[in-house]
């Protein structure tokens, strides 16, 4: 079984690697959208796989981390790209929500995103 939260941050970046003159390479911002998916069996006394209040506390102190920030000045997101941002936040709730089977990030303004499933994954 598989529960999710959603949760949404708006923040800078920018891409140093990105060739001189190249849009990316400026600082400039977007607004994402974040889906953390948690996987296990509900417990048989709750019925949950996990209280929803739990899973909200967590995913919004990551928030709290991202939103209205240059990601490049945070540490581990110095090259934030949609890829290291996932992992990135993979990170930050796996110790707190061992439950964790995916995050999701998505650039609804640029209509792109990306999926990560874990280190098992990789």
């Amino acid at each position: 079984m598989r529960i999710y939260k959603e949760f949404f941050f708006d923040a800078a970046h920018f891409l140093p690697y990105a060739e001189e003159g190249h849009p990316n390479r400026r600082m400039h911002g977007h607004s994402f959208r974040v889906v953390v998916w948690l996987s296990g069996k509900p417990d048989a006394s709750t019925g949950l796989v996990r209280h929803f209040e739990d899973l909200e506390r967590e995913v919004m102190a990551v928030r709290e981390k991202l939103d209205h920030h240059l990601l490049n000045e945070i540490e581990g997101l110095e090259l934030p790209t949609l890829e290291h941002i996932a992992v990135w936040i993979w990170h930050e709730l796996a110790a707190p929500l061992p439950e964790i089977a995916r995050v999701e990030i998505h650039r609804a303004s640029c209509r792109e995103g990306c999926v990560y499933d874990g280190p098992e994954a990789e």
